[in-house]
């Protein structure tokens, strides 16, 4: 089932000119078309991944959600879409953990979990467990949701991406498109995944001031959405 999908990968980038190489390069040979969105690195990492045969594409907004959306901007006709962090510290070569229940049409969306797989030590901060754990916990409290985790790495059906009309650009992109695909009623699924220390440094959890901004901005977007049901 899944070589008759048109399977598109979006990885929004930052500076990432020492691990995008790999990221890329450990995507199985079956993926149709990887898109880079590069968020204004002052490094190599948009060359590199046009070498490697990567589209590239560039949003100077600061901002993951931006980042994002530059990135679907530039998806062809994909039936599949994946999300996945530029930095090395997922495993690329899992992504058929996700595509799969979705090729074979169990499911609408797929999140790779990592409080349910294998976390190498030192690869999520204490702040980052706590923020997962409390955002998913609201979630539950006001939507009955099931989930366990706010994991980058993600497919998502094309065409119930298209209806969930994803908006945020910055650091409630994640949880936006959770909250809207259950309200979807789309056909949801964890799966455990395996997760490492990236290679660099978070321009999230490896600043005080990103880790604030990320905890307020995932705390307001619950909130945004506090009423749809």
């Amino acid at each position: 089932m899944r070589n008759e999908k048109f399977i598109s990968v979006v990885i929004p980038a930052l500076n990432e000119e020492n691990a995008i190489g790999d990221v890329i390069k450990d995507l199985p040979d079956w993926i149709d078309q990887v898109v880079v969105a590069d968020n204004g690195s002052r490094d190599n990492t948009a060359p590199i991944a046009q070498e490697l045969g990567a589209d590239v594409v560039f949003e100077l907004e600061p901002g993951y959600g931006a980042t994002c959306l530059k990135g679907l901007s530039a998806v062809r006709q994909a039936d599949i879409v994946v999300f996945l962090d530029g930095d090395y510290s997922d495993f690329p070569e899992d992504v058929h953990k996700l595509v799969d229940p979705i090729a074979n049409g169990a499911h609408d969306f797929v999140l790779g979990s990592r409080t349910k797989g294998l976390v190498q030590k030192g690869a999520l901060t204490h702040t980052q467990i706590f923020g997962n754990w409390l955002a998913c916990f609201l979630m539950r409290l006001l939507w009955k949701t099931s989930y366990s985790d706010l994991g980058p790495f993600r497919a998502i059906d094309a065409d119930l991406l298209q209806r969930l009309n994803m908006s945020d650009r910055n650091y409630g992109w994640t949880i936006e498109m959770q909250i809207k695909a259950h309200v979807q009623k789309a056909r949801i699924l964890e799966v455990p995944i395996r997760y490492r220390q990236r290679i660099g440094v978070s321009k999230i959890s490896g600043t005080i001031s990103g880790t604030f901004k990320a905890g307020y901005k995932i705390l307001a977007t619950i909130y945004k959405y506090r009423n749809l049901k």
